[in-house]
């Protein structure tokens, strides 16, 4: 699980937080190479807004916005 602060947070920025990646470059790559998945759908939106009780899932690991 991955506490935010705020109402929601975007897709690339919690790739960074959860330390999937170290840069948006990265997070970018990452996310238009479908690797990242939103509630178990293929993401290619790095921007997408995440709330509380989303899941991603990178390469089977899960980690849900709290």
């Amino acid at each position: 699980m991955t506490k935010i602060s705020t109402e929601f947070i975007r897709l690339e920025q919690f790739l960074k937080l959860c330390n999937e990646c170290s840069t948006g470059g990265q997070a970018k790559q990452m996310i238009s190479a479908g690797l990242v998945l939103v509630n178990e759908e293929t993401e290619l939106r790095r921007g997408r807004k995440l709330v509380v009780g989303d899941t991603v899932t990178i390469e089977g690991r899960n980690y849900e916005v709290e």
